[in-house]
């Protein structure tokens, strides 16, 4: 089971957000590298998303939402979502995001 997985909830349809593309990051430095990348499934899901454990420190998950609205000829006012959180310890983390053309919410999941 992956250590971090996230959710996507279009607010405005009501239903889960299918073919949002993911990318898991760790801070490096001054900078980001990559460590995994998916596609949200039919239920708006990425479950198997990155290693099954994290070190501690300094993550971020980018999602791109403008080209999910793109797809569905909706305008947005965000072209993507980063989300950046500290893991400390064992636990897993599940990263959601509540989406909207013009607004959105994220909190820690269980």
């Amino acid at each position: 089971m992956s250590h971090v997985t996230t959710h996507v909830l279009d607010a405005v349809r009501g239903t889960p957000a299918a073919g949002v593309s993911v990318t898991l990051s760790e801070r490096r430095g001054e900078g980001w590298e990559p460590l995994a990348s998916a596609v949200t499934d039919d239920d708006g899901r990425v479950s198997a998303f990155g290693p099954e454990r994290l070190d501690d420190g300094v993550y971020q998950v980018r999602f791109d939402t403008g080209m999910y609205f793109s797809h569905l000829n909706v305008e947005t006012f965000y072209p993507e979502v980063v989300i950046t959180f500290e893991v400390d310890g064992g636990d897993r983390y599940h990263v959601p995001l509540l989406l909207s053309p013009f607004a959105y919410s994220t909190y820690r999941g269980s």
